[in-house]
């Protein structure tokens, strides 16, 4: 299985947390600027055209950039505290013609950086028939995932894949 992790605005793939991931198969995790990039979507899609993306994981702006992706390549999402709504740093968002089969998305309800209520309704006014959305509303999380609540998450997500 191939993963692909896409980081948040300021953060990078912890070694712990990729561990974590390692469990399941080849993790790929790309050190991406988007300060410098606004096309970090279309850029994350062709740095990985000759590998087959099996799952994408992202947070809070690899999890914007992880909606979109999965869409494209038409994969499975875990998203956690995604900026779907509103971003600090522009973005171009690729026109989308598909919609992939499942994206479970985390949302901490004490998240003061990507507000939940916006996520709700991003997902509201996004709505397709096509994709199997599983929300986690935790009430106690805010915007940075401990690792122990990452991996929980991460073996929720693969389950639901059949692993």
């Amino acid at each position: 299985m191939n993963i692909l992790y896409l980081h948040g605005l300021d953060s990078k793939l912890s070694p712990e947390k990729k561990a974590i991931l390692e469990k399941y198969g080849k993790v790929y995790a790309s050190d991406l600027n988007y300060y410098e990039n606004p096309d970090a979507i279309e850029t994350i899609i062709d740095l990985y055209t000759d590998v087959e993306i099996d799952a994408v994981i992202g947070s809070s702006m690899g999890g914007f950039a992880g909606y979109y992706v999965s869409n494209a390549l038409l994969r499975p999402a875990l998203l956690f505290n995604p900026a779907l709504m509103k971003r600090s740093v522009p973005q171009n968002i690729p026109s989308q013609e598909n919609y992939n089969n499942l994206k479970q998305i985390v949302i901490g309800q004490k998240d003061d950086v990507v507000s939940p209520a916006d996520t709700f309704t991003f997902l509201s006014e996004d709505f397709n028939s096509v994709t199997d959305i599983h929300l986690h509303l935790a009430p106690r999380l805010d915007h940075n995932i401990p690792v122990e609540f990452f991996e929980e998450e991460v073996e929720s997500f693969f389950r639901k894949l059949g692993y």
